[in-house]
């Protein structure tokens, strides 16, 4: 049963399976619709570089892009940057690039920055970023290599090469931050935001 209270339904603008998942199991009435924006060229043309600011400017463009084409309904743009250091991470693009990634993030801390943004109308009425602290493992080369070759493919789905709530949960010895950060979406200030606006009935 939704506890949406919109007069028109909320809006992902994402196709992220997990995102997804994380707003049907809170009880959101919502479609997803993917923001067809470059976000490497929107990075490249803001000058930013910091994670966290890559992160909310991506989730603001997002919602934006969707807002301006669906009046009346609020939009919700997230976005995530793995980092370590000031050194950002993308999607590998096969294994030996995601064995790669792995080889550099073993042994390190690195963080995870998850923006989330809300628009209607063209406009961003909320923003937020939340850091999760990631600590790996050391890890053998013939360990990272057991390890692609039991996740497969998915390992190309998502920035350095893991997926927390599968087998990379393997890779890691330490977390600071909370589940909804890690999964990609800061999903609490989100609530408490939709909550503000009237727009849920718990």
């Amino acid at each position: 049963m939704s506890i949406w209270r919109g007069q028109s339904r909320l809006i992902l603008a994402s196709q992220s399976r997990t995102r997804k998942m994380l707003l049907e199991n809170a009880g959101l009435d919502f479609e997803a619709l993917p923001a067809d924006i470059d976000e490497r060229a929107v990075q490249r043309d803001s000058g930013l570089s910091a994670p966290g600011e890559v992160a909310s400017l991506l989730s603001r463009e997002k919602a934006l892009f969707i807002s301006r084409r669906r009046h009346g309904h609020f939009v919700v743009g997230a976005d995530q940057t793995l980092a370590l250091g000031l050194r950002m991470f993308s999607k590998p693009s096969g294994r030996a690039q995601a064995a790669e990634q792995l080889h550099l993030l073993a042994g390190q801390v690195h963080e995870l920055h998850s923006a989330v943004s809300v628009a209607c109308d063209g406009k961003i009425l909320f923003a937020d970023v939340s850091v999760a602290r990631m600590t790996m493992r050391r890890l053998s080369a013939g360990e990272i290599d057991a390890y692609l070759d039991a996740a497969g493919d998915a390992v190309t789905t998502s920035v350095g090469a893991y997926q927390l709530e599968g087998l990379g949960v393997h890779l890691f010895e330490r977390i600071e931050g909370d589940h909804f950060t890690i999964l990609g979406l800061p999903l609490l200030s989100l609530l408490a935001f939709l909550r503000g606006e009237k727009l849920l009935a718990v």
